[in-house]
């Protein structure tokens, strides 16, 4: 399988159309308006990502994709890293102060996110995208000139009215920074910048984002005395309705240094029920006659989980490439049936890192180490007692291959002369490492543990 080809911009619906029917309008500036504009091909439409951490995440993806669907339409995405505002932290709807970064982390971090968009805005045609980097304007701008050329067009009050503000304010054990409440200003004037230098006439992001995205747009207005456009997507929720954050739990991370493209497709394919068709609206290029098709296929019967695979495929090939696709199918293939003596380690490794585990040492293993033992002290059992009737059950495999009740494992077992991988039923895994040096480590010695 090869590498997919982009998707022509030519096979696009309406950009506004389609993203309403896909559930992506959550706030807008006056939409007829908005269309109006969008008719003339090439407009400039920007959004804007903080580097505070060294990896995107699946929430950001959805603004990403945003502007992949503005690329597809023949729309100019412009992406605005925030060399300068990442290192303040925007405090909208955050329970406490950021930790400011230093500018080198922040400028590593910038260099990854680049890279992780240029690759994903790729898989479309259209316009070439434009980057820009805030600090390139924001840090040569001194305090008396902020203040006189910006700060001056914004009242304390309102912005004491905005929601993510005044819950800070409000929450007076935690408090808003001057630094933070300063936040605002920095990303209206970056709105205000890029009118002036880079003719953008749109900014877009996710809901969060509405009371700093409306004030660059206020501020354009007072200054230039010109109409510009803002649009919002929702924000990307978990079922107890906390967002998908860098900072958050759960972080579902695209650099595939943070999460193998093996977790990242898992991610998806285990995606609920009614989270599964979201997901397809708002990440996936296909058209709307082959979503509603999936929809109704996932809704007469969702065992089957056509739309988690669908997406799972799809976002997995366009975010980590088809090799990284193939190899993530071949893992879930090989736990799924057993069959695992083909992976090599990495793809093991990718795996298993959340399994049960036990530790033991190259003289254990050629010495034989009884599968009960094995089972008990890798948490598969929770005692030999209890392995004993798994493994009489005939419960237990080793490496996909059903083992009986005096199964040991030795160093045959090994795949990769380093780990062994234990099954009890049809779903619990468990590895088996091979580590002499950690065996060291452990003063109290005693066998696998």
């Amino acid at each position: 399988m090869s590498d997919p080809e982009p998707t022509p911009a030519s096979s696009t619906p309406d950009l506004l159309d389609d993203l309403a029917w896909r559930n992506l309008i959550h706030q807008s500036t006056d939409l007829d308006e908005l269309r109006r504009h969008l008719e003339e091909p090439g407009r400039r439409i920007y959004c804007g990502f903080d580097p505070t951490a060294d990896s995107l995440t699946i929430g950001n993806l959805l603004p990403i994709t945003l502007l992949l669907r503005v690329r597809r339409a023949g729309h100019v995405p412009v992406v605005l890293f925030g060399g300068a505002t990442g290192q303040i932290g925007d405090p909208s709807f955050k329970a406490g102060e950021r930790t400011l970064l230093d500018p080198e982390v922040a400028a590593a971090n910038l260099a990854r996110h680049r890279a992780t968009i240029t690759s994903y805005l790729e898989t479309v045609d259209g316009p070439d995208p434009v980057f820009v980097d805030n600090l390139d304007w924001l840090g040569s701008m001194g305090m008396l000139e902020f203040l006189r050329d910006v700060g001056r067009y914004f009242s304390v009050n309102d912005l004491l009215r905005r929601d993510a503000i005044r819950d800070r304010i409000e929450g007076r054990e935690v408090g808003l920074s001057f630094t933070e409440f300063s936040y605002a200003l920095l990303q209206a004037y970056d709105f205000l910048h890029l009118f002036r230098n880079d003719d953008v006439t749109v900014q877009v992001g996710a809901s969060d984002q509405w009371g700093n995205i409306v004030g660059g747009a206020d501020l354009v207005r007072r200054v230039e005395g010109k109409s510009v456009h803002a649009l919002t997507c929702p924000l990307l929720l978990k079922k107890d309705g906390t967002k998908f954050g860098k900072t958050e739990s759960g972080a579902v991370w695209l650099s595939p240094d943070r999460m193998s493209p093996y977790a990242f497709y898992q991610f998806c394919v285990n995606l609920d029920d009614d989270m599964a068709p979201t997901f397809l609206r708002y990440y996936s290029l296909r058209p709307r006659h082959e979503i509603e098709a999936l929809e109704v296929e996932q809704a007469a019967d969702p065992s089957r989980r056509v739309a988690q695979r669908a997406i799972a495929r799809e976002l997995t090939a366009r975010l980590h490439g088809v090799a990284a696709l193939e190899r993530a199918e071949q893992t879930t293939e090989a736990f799924f049936t057993g069959s695992v003596r083909d992976l090599d380690l990495a793809q093991i490794d990718d795996a298993v890192g959340d399994l049960p585990t036990a530790t033991v040492t190259s003289t254990e293993v050629a010495a034989g180490i009884p599968v009960v033992d094995l089972l008990a002290v890798s948490g598969l059992a929770s005692s030999k007692s209890e392995a004993r009737r798994f493994v009489a059950d005939g419960a237990v495999s080793v490496n996909g291959t059903r083992v009986g009740a005096d199964a040991s494992v030795g160093a045959d077992d090994l795949l990769h002369e380093s780990v062994v991988l234990l099954r009890r039923g049809k779903r619990r895994w468990g590895v088996v490492r091979v580590d002499d040096a950690a065996r060291t480590r452990d003063a109290d010695g005693g066998g696998a543990h």
